[in-house]
């Protein structure tokens, strides 16, 4: 078990705790990370799009990819990108090698969906974590969406599932796309829910901050990507605000690992991330509650130091954006690392043994470590 000490001036995203269960763990494979400068042609500009016309754009989708490197590659790396601010750089220190060579193998394609604002950084520690494993994972930066450029949550709210499709393809050349999950927190998670086939409620599209047109329209009734074979919503934003009906719920057709806080200020918990875990009679589902926690269960990096420190760009302080109030955000990374772990091994690799992991049995959990955590599934029909 890693046991790197940490200090306070070093914002590292590669934690494990002695008392993390088992599937936590670091994977047999070095890391590799580049980055991906991938554009999307011709989307429509939601933000200048008027009643009375449609303009079109390109669309750029910066993307990091972590990846099993070549056996051998030393670890370290360091990751330039900005606070929650977005103005403020800051420096986050993990395990993979700049631009090491890939290794040889057909690895699975996980895609990661950050919140808004966020940036493709902000899971980064599942990104290491999960490529010791045996996986690519390609995490976004969304256009209108990160603490740069965050814009109208019209863009949002129509273009994070065409985001994700977009990226899916374009990773063809990088990972095997046979089989694919996304990740998404928040507004991630509202993308990766109209993915799986969760259409969008009729009554949502009334809304003041839906973008003109009737272009949300589109995902009322989603196709679902034949590829697509797991999502793991964690906080996704909607059902608390009627983005979805039961109805529309029901539409999800694809397994499901939902995560959550029980006290999600953002996205809800019983009108909420309950309601989506009761109504998606559709597929297999877990739900994962941390007790207590709010919004930022499970998913964000630690709060980099300088998160500590007012910013004369917010009117509340950074650390809020990362942090949790009542539990310890590595301790939250390492069991969504376990759970994670076991849900994409058992539906991207197929490997049943994983299935024994995702049960309240607890298993990989020393005893009593997994107080205030609760685990709950169903059945497709149930």
């Amino acid at each position: 078990m890693d046991k790197t000490p940490v200090s306070s001036h070093t914002n590292r995203i590669d934690l494990i705790r002695p008392d993390a269960p088992a599937l936590a763990a670091w994977g047999p494979r070095p890391v590799g990370v580049r980055t991906l400068h991938l554009v999307d042609p011709g989307r429509i500009d939601i933000l200048n799009t008027t009643e009375a016309a449609l303009a079109h754009c390109d669309r750029p989708l910066p993307v990091e990819m972590w990846y099993p490197a070549t056996p051998g590659t030393p670890p370290g790396t360091t990751y330039h990108t900005l606070l929650r601010d977005g103005h403020r750089a800051i420096t986050l220190q993990g395990r993979a090698a700049r631009d090491a060579v890939q290794a040889d193998g057909a690895f699975p394609l996980v895609i990661i969906s950050h919140g808004y604002p966020g940036n493709r950084m902000l899971m980064s520690h599942l990104g290491e974590n999960l490529a010791s494993k045996g996986y690519v994972v390609a995490s976004i930066d969304h256009t209108d969406s990160t603490y740069a450029d965050k814009a109208a949550f019209g863009s949002t709210l129509y273009n994070r599932p065409l985001d994700t499709a977009f990226v899916l393809d374009a990773m063809a050349d990088h990972a095997d796309t046979a089989r694919v999950a996304i990740i998404g927190y928040s507004m991630g998670g509202y993308g990766a829910l109209i993915s799986g086939g969760a259409g969008l409620a009729e009554a949502a599209m009334t809304e003041d901050v839906v973008p003109p047109q009737g272009l949300l329209r589109r995902h009322l009734t989603p196709v679902v990507d034949p590829r697509l074979a797991a999502i793991i919503p964690i906080g996704a934003w909607g059902r608390q605000r009627g983005a979805w009906d039961a109805a529309g719920m029901a539409g999800l057709r694809v397994p499901a690992l939902i995560i959550a806080g029980s006290a999600d200020d953002v996205s809800g918990y019983a009108d909420g991330m309950r309601l989506i875990f009761d109504e998606a009679v559709g597929t297999t589902r877990h739900l994962l509650t941390f007790q207590d926690a709010a919004h930022n269960a499970g998913a964000p990096i630690p709060a980099p130091w300088q998160a500590w420190e007012p910013s004369a760009h917010l009117d509340f302080m950074p650390f809020d954006h990362y942090a949790d109030a009542v539990w310890d955000t590595v301790r939250m990374n390492n069991i969504t690392q376990h759970v994670v772990t076991a849900f994409l091994g058992l539906h991207l690799k197929g490997d049943t043994a994983m299935a024994a992991y995702l049960t309240d049995a607890w298993q990989g959990f020393a005893p009593g470590t997994a107080r205030s955590l609760r685990l709950e599934t169903r059945a497709r029909g149930s």
